[in-house]
C-alpha cells in the first residue's frame, strides 16, 4: 500500500490525499477524477506523483513464455462468479403461490418476500398489450390485438398474443435492430472518406431472417464467426461473415501496419464483448489493469482472426460472391467457360467486321470505316466520335450480312452461355472477409501494442482465466485455417458458462430496460454482480437445454407475472430500492427512435412494410449537407414512399447520421453498443414538434382521421387517440381536445382575415386537426408505451 505525499499547503482542502493501491500493475485511484478537477496545477501534481509510483517492470521485464503470462492469473480470479460453471439451482419456495405464473416469478418473489414486500399488481390489459407489442415488434398493437385481449376471459389470451407477435415478420426487424447495435452495424466506413460498404445490407437481412426463423443462438454464432468453415457452408452462412466488416475502417491510414492491427482489434474487442461479456480489448498494450486478462490472451484471440483479409482493389473495399467453396468453384468454372465463349463470339464478329469494312457493301462513309478499322488506342478524337455515332448502324449491317453458318455458331454459343447461367446461377454478392490461404500467418504479442516491437509468438487460444487447458485447435484444411470454427465451437459448447449467461442477460435487459447484470457487456471483476444469480443460471441453463431458442426465452419471460407487473411506484419501496434491483415493479422506459418513428408511420397509415434489400434514405435537411465537399451527391433525393419503410432499413452513414435519429439517441456505431443512451435535450423537442418528418406524418394522420371519422370533432378526437395511442380518450381529454380544435381553427381564421387572405372554414378546421395530431405525437404516452 502506497500513499501520495501530502499536497502543498496552498492547495487547501480542494484536493484530499489520494490513496493508490498497486498490485500486479493495477492502480486504483478513488475519486481521482473528481478530486483533481479544481486546479490545473493540482492535476499536474497528481499526474507526476502517479508517474513516479507506476511500476516500471512492465517496460523492462516483458514475459518470455506463455507460462509467464498465464501465471499472472490467480485461482481466486478463476472463481469469479461468471467464470464458474452454470449450475441448476433449486427453485425457491414462496408464500404467495397465487401470484406465480412460472419459475421466474418464484426467484423474484423470494427476494421480495425476504424483505416483507409484495410485487406490483398486473398492468391494465390495454397497457400490457402495448408493452408486449412494442417489446416484440417495435410497433403499436393492431385493433385486433386489443380486441382479442379485451374480449377474452381465457387467462392464456396473453400467451397466445405473445405467440402471434413472435410469428410476425416485424419481430425480426425489432430484435434484429438490437443485435445490429451490438455488432456496430453501419453502411459506411467512417473516417474522412467514409466510403460505402457495398452489399453490407445483406448482413442486416440475414440477421432479421435469423430472428424470424428462431435460428438457434449457437448456430447464429457459428455462422457469423465461421460461416465459410462450416461443413454445410452456403450463401447464407458466408453472408453472415459480414459481422467482421461492420466496424470503422480507414482507407487512407498514415501507418498501414498499425491500421491492420486496429482492424484486428475491432474484431477482438467486439467478439469478446458481444459473446463473452469481457473487455479483452483493454489488454492490447498491457495486461488488463482490472481484469484477469493478459496481453497474451488478447493476442491469442488476434491469432484466430489474423488470417482474415478483405476483398480489395488497392484501398477500395469490394464485395464478393457469397457461397460455399464448391459453389464458388462452380461459379468460377462457369465464368471461365463464358469468357471463352464470349471471346470466340467476339473474335468471329471482329473477323467478319474487318472483311466487311474492307469491302464495298457497307453503307458507312470511308471516314467512319477508317475509324472502326483503326486500333482503339490510336483513334483520334474525331474517330472516337464516329465510332460512337455509327456503332449501331454497323452492328445492324453485320447482323444482316453474317453468313448462315456464322449465325448458327453464334446462336449455339449464346445458347450454351444461357444454359450455363441457368445451371449455375449468380451467387448473391456480400460484404465479408475471407482467408486467401489455409496456412495462417504467425502472430506475435506486440509490446506496448506496437507492430514494430514483436514479442513472443502468440498461438491461437482463449483467455487463460476461462479454461484450465487451451482447446485443441483444428488443423487447416484445403481452404482455411479453421481457427475461427474452433473458437465458435468453444463459445457454443454448453460447458462454456459465459455465452448463455451473456445472451440471456441481454434479452432480459431488452425487455426490462436493465439486465440482471447491469453491465451487460462486462461480466468481469469490474462489472456488476447479478441481482438474482440463481435466476440468471436457471434461465441460462434452460436456454441451452431448450436448443438455444430465443423465442423460447421470450415466452418464458413474457409469460411471467414479473413481466406483467404495472410500473406504478411506491414511495416506501423506492426509498429502499430506488433502482428497482429487486424487480418490485415494471420499469418506466422510453421507446427507441426507431419505434417512435415507425409508430408515427403506423398511425398515419403511411408505413411501407417492404422488407429487406438496399437501404432507404430518410430526409436530411440541406443545412446538414452543406458542410460536405459534394452536397449534391452525398445523399440521394428524398423519396417519401421509400423513406417510409421501417427505420431498421435506414442508411447509416457514420459521418452523416440522420438528424432525427441522432438527436433521439441512435447508438454509437463505431463500437459495440450494449444499450441506448436515454437523454433529454432541447433539440429532441424541436425535432418532434417542428421536424419535417413529424409534420408530414401529422398531415397524413389528419387526412386519415378525416377519411375515417368525418368532420365531427368528437369522432376525430376519438379516432386520433385510437390510431396513435391505441385507446379511447378520457372525458377530460375529449373535452379539452375539442376545445383545442375549436380555438385553433378560430385563431387561423382570424389570422387569415387580418392578413386579407381568405381561408375556407374547412381548411382552418383541417389545419387545427393537423396541429392536434402533432400534439399527440409529442405526448409522453406516445414515447413511453405503458
Amino acid at each position: 500500500m502506497t500513499h501520495l505525499p501530502d499536497m502543498p499547503e496552498r492547495s487547501g482542502p480542494c484536493l484530499p490525499t489520494c490513496r493508490l493501491e498497486i498490485s500486479r500493475g493495477m492502480i486504483a485511484m478513488p475519486n481521482l477524477a473528481r478530486t483533481c478537477a479544481t486546479l490545473p496545477w493540482s492535476r499536474l501534481w497528481v499526474w507526476a506523483a502517479c508517474l513516479s509510483l507506476w511500476p516500471l517492470t512492465g517496460f523492462a521485464d516483458e514475459p518470455k513464455t506463455t507460462a509467464d503470462y498465464d501465471a499472472v492469473v490467480s485461482d481466486l480470479e478463476r472463481e469469479h462468479w461468471s467464470f464458474r460453471p452454470i449450475r441448476r439451482p433449486a427453485i425457491p419456495a414462496v408464500r404467495n403461490r397465487d401470484w406465480v405464473r412460472n419459475p421466474i416469478d418464484q426467484f423474484i418473489l423470494a427476494g421480495l418476500e425476504a424483505k416483507g414486500w409484495q410485487p406490483n399488481p398486473q398492468a391494465r390489459p390495454q397497457a400490457l398489450v402495448r408493452r408486449l407489442s412494442f417489446d416484440l415488434t417495435g410497433l403499436p398493437p393492431t385493433p385486433e390485438d386489443l380486441a382479442d385481449i379485451a374480449n377474452a376471459a381465457d387467462p392464456t389470451a396473453f400467451d397466445r398474443l405473445v405467440d402471434a407477435l413472435l410469428a410476425r415478420p416485424s419481430y425480426g426487424e425489432r430484435w434484429g435492430r438490437h443485435w445490429l447495435d451490438l455488432v456496430r452495424y453501419a453502411e459506411s466506413n467512417g473516417y474522412e472518406r467514409d466510403g460505402a460498404k457495398p452489399s453490407v445490407w445483406r448482413y442486416r437481412d440475414y440477421v432479421i431472417q435469423s430472428f424470424n426463423t428462431d435460428k438457434p443462438y449457437d448456430r447464429f454464432i457459428l455462422e457469423q464467426l465461421a460461416g465459410d468453415e462450416l461443413p454445410d457452408a452456403n450463401s447464407e452462412t458466408v453472408i453472415a461473415l459480414g459481422y467482421y466488416r461492420l466496424g470503422p475502417w480507414d482507407d487512407e491510414p498514415a501507418d498501414p501496419a498499425e491500421d491492420r492491427f486496429d482492424q484486428l482489434d475491432d474484431m477482438v474487442s467486439t467478439t469478446s464483448q458481444v459473446f463473452l461479456g469481457l473487455t479483452l480489448g483493454c489488454a492490447r498494450c498491457h495486461n488488463h489493469k482490472f481484469e484477469p486478462l493478459t496481453t497474451l490472451d488478447y493476442y491469442r484471440m488476434t491469432a484466430i482472426f489474423n488470417p482474415l483479409q478483405r476483398f480489395q482493389n488497392g484501398r477500395s473495399d469490394l464485395d464478393a460472391p457469397a457461397g460455399s467453396a464448391a459453389e464458388l468453384a462452380a461459379l468460377a468454372a462457369r465464368d471461365r467457360r463464358i469468357a471463352e465463349l464470349t471471346g470466340q463470339m467476339t473474335g468471329l464478329r471482329l473477323e467478319f467486321q474487318q472483311a466487311w469494312l474492307n469491302g464495298t457493301e457497307s453503307r458507312l462513309s470511308p471516314e467512319a470505316r477508317a475509324a472502326f478499322l483503326a486500333a482503339p488506342a490510336s483513334r483520334t478524337a474525331d474517330q472516337k466520335r464516329l465510332v460512337e455515332q455509327f456503332t449501331k448502324m454497323l452492328d445492324d449491317e453485320i447482323n444482316t450480312a453474317l453468313p448462315a453458318a456464322s449465325q448458327a455458331r453464334l446462336s449455339q454459343w449464346a445458347d450454351e452461355i444461357a444454359t450455363l447461367k441457368r445451371q449455375t446461377p449468380d451467387l448473391p454478392r456480400a460484404y465479408y472477409l475471407h482467408e486467401p490461404q489455409p496456412q495462417p500467418p504467425e502472430t506475435h504479442v506486440l509490446l506496448r501494442g506496437k507492430p514494430g516491437r514483436p514479442g513472443i509468438v502468440a498461438p491461437p487460444g482463449i483467455p487463460a482465466v476461462l479454461t484450465g487447458e487451451q482447446p485443441q485447435f483444428l488443423t487447416p484444411d484445403a481452404r482455411t485455417s479453421r481457427r475461427r470454427l474452433t473458437l465458435a465451437r468453444w463459445l457454443t459448447d454448453p460447458r462454456n458458462p459465459l455465452t448463455p449467461r451473456v445472451i440471456v442477460n441481454r434479452v432480459w435487459q431488452f425487455h426490462f430496460g436493465e439486465g440482471l447484470v447491469r453491465t451487460s457487456s462486462d461480466f468481469g471483476i469490474m462489472g456488476d454482480p447479478p441481482s438474482h444469480p440463481d435466476l440468471l443460471d436457471y434461465l441460462a441453463g434452460e436456454f441451452v437445454r431448450q436448443g438455444w431458442s430465443l423465442k423460447w426465452l421470450h415466452r418464458q419471460i413474457l409469460s411471467s407475472a414479473t413481466y406483467r407487473m404495472s410500473k406504478d411506484s411506491r414511495d416506501d419501496y423506492a426509498a429502499v430500492d430506488p433502482e428497482n434491483r429487486l424487480w418490485w415493479r415494471f420499469p418506466y422506459r422510453r421507446l427507441e427512435v426507431e419505434a417512435i418513428r415507425d409508430s408515427m408511420l403506423v398511425a398515419s397509415g403511411r408505413l411501407n412494410r417492404n422488407m429487406f434489400g438496399p437501404p432507404m434514405h430518410p430526409f436530411i435537411p440541406q443545412e446538414a449537407l452543406a458542410g460536405s465537399s459534394d452536397p449534391g451527391s452525398i445523399w440521394p433525393a428524398y423519396d417519401e414512399v421509400s423513406a417510409s419503410r421501417r427505420t431498421v432499413y435506414a442508411y447509416v452513414k457514420r459521418s452523416l447520421v440522420v438528424p432525427m435519429l441522432e438527436v433521439l439517441d441512435l447508438c454509437d456505431t463505431t463500437k459495440s453498443s450494449a444499450r441506448r443512451q436515454i437523454t433529454s435535450v432541447a433539440p429532441q423537442a424541436l425535432t418532434l414538434f417542428n421536424g419535417r418528418f413529424v409534420n408530414e406524418q401529422a398531415e397524413h394522420l389528419a387526412r386519415r382521421v378525416e377519411r375515417e371519422a368525418g368532420t365531427d370533432p368528437a369522432g376525430q378526437v376519438a379516432r386520433a387517440w385510437q390510431l396513435a395511442l391505441a385507446r379511447s380518450p378520457s372525458n377530460t381529454e375529449q373535452q379539452t381536445m375539442q376545445a383545442y380544435l375549436q380555438s385553433e381553427a378560430a385563431k387561423r381564421l382570424a389570422e387569415a382575415t387580418a392578413a386579407v387572405k381568405p381561408l375556407p372554414e374547412a381548411e382552418a378546421r383541417h389545419q387545427a386537426l393537423v396541429q392536434l395530431c402533432r400534439v399527440i405525437f409529442n405526448l409522453n404516452e406516445f414515447a413511453y408505451p405503458d
